[in-house]
Order: structure tokens, then sequence, then C-alpha cells
């Protein structure tokens, strides 16, 4: 029984390198999604089965992103998402999962993991493992950061049994202006509006 709870005690200690990679993590998160703003193009590979390339913005709780056939932009209170292909706009409130078919997925709480950081060629390793008992959403990360910029180079995302890939590229943070994310219905008033609120 003293050897389990001596076990515990020390399993409960936030070690040096736990407390570093942490402490880097957050912020770096905090580049990303500060109220600073920031950009950057990606690549996501879903297990071979879905691929998709463009560019997203942040600003606190502002987002737009472009691709080749996909389209958003959310200001915070509405979301509207255009398929090009099939010249729709659905629009959304912001905070449902159903926005996007992956968006449930990809659930993520800084607090429900471990980190751990490792020094590699392309950069810092920072590797996160959910906590025992995070039952949904992603259960493995592993971004490679560059060592000088701090900036987000890559991540592969574990989510149930498959993984994703994402490569990041031209990462910048700060100097994002709140118009970004105002949608330009005048740009789309060929296409058909999809209210899906409340949703």
């Amino acid at each position: 029984m003293i050897a389990v709870m001596m076990g515990i005690s020390a399993f409960g200690k936030v070690t040096p390198n736990e407390r570093q990679a942490r402490e880097m993590f957050d912020r770096i998160y905090q580049m990303v999604y500060g109220p600073q703003g920031s950009t950057f193009r990606y690549s996501v590979n879903i297990v071979g089965l879905y691929k998709t390339a463009g560019t997203i913005w942040y600003k606190g709780n502002k987002q737009r992103f472009v691709e080749s056939r996909y389209a958003s932009w959310s200001d915070g209170n509405r979301f509207y998402r255009v398929d090009k292909k099939e010249h729709t706009v659905e629009l959304h409130n912001p905070k449902s999962k159903k926005k996007d078919r992956f968006a449930s997925k990809f659930t993520f709480s800084p607090d429900n993991y471990y980190y751990h950081i490792a020094d590699s060629r392309e950069g810092f390793v920072i590797m996160l493992d959910a906590k025992p008992g995070v039952k949904s959403g992603i259960k493995h990360v592993k971004a490679i950061i560059d060592k000088i910029t701090r900036a987000p180079k890559s991540l592969k995302i574990k989510v149930a049994f498959f993984w994703t890939t994402v490569n990041i590229s031209n990462f910048r943070s700060g100097g994002i202006s709140d118009a970004i994310f105002n949608f330009p219905e005048s740009a789309y008033r060929g296409y058909e509006f999809i209210d899906k609120r409340p949703d």
C-alpha cells in the first residue's frame, strides 16, 4: 500500500521537462490564438483519405479560412461556410460543432494533457498525451517548433484510431485586422443561403 501511494505521489509531480514543455506550448498557443491574431498556410492529410490546403486567420474568437473549394468567415457572432462547388453559404453559430464535419473530432483543452519536450534536427518537439479519462477529442500531438522563431512547423495529431498530419508555413503572429473576419456577402449574391441556426 505504501509503495502504491509513493507511486501516485511521484506520478503527480511535474518534472522540469514537463514544465518547460508546457511553458513553451502556452507561449506558442498564445502566438496563434491570442488577441493580436495570427495567420499561416497549412496542408492537411487525414490518413491519406482526405487532403486539403489553404490559409487560415485567427484573432481571439474570430476565424477565417480559404481553400480551393471551401471558405469560412466568423466574426465571433456568426459563422459563414461557403461551398464554391455547390454554390451554397451555410450560416451557423460559431461555437456549433455542426459547422464542420471534423470539428467535433478535434476538440482540445490544454489542461487535459501531459507535456514533454525533446530536441531534434527539425526543431523542438513538443509531445502531448491525453490524461486518463479524456474520452473524446485529440489523444496525442507531436508538434515541431522552429528553434529560432518558435513558430509551429508541423503537427501530427491522433484522434481515436487515425492520424492527421498538418504542415505549416508562412506563420505570422500579430498585425491581423478585424476586417478580415467580416463576411463579404456581396461576393456571394448568386449563392443559396442556408441558415442552420440554432445548431
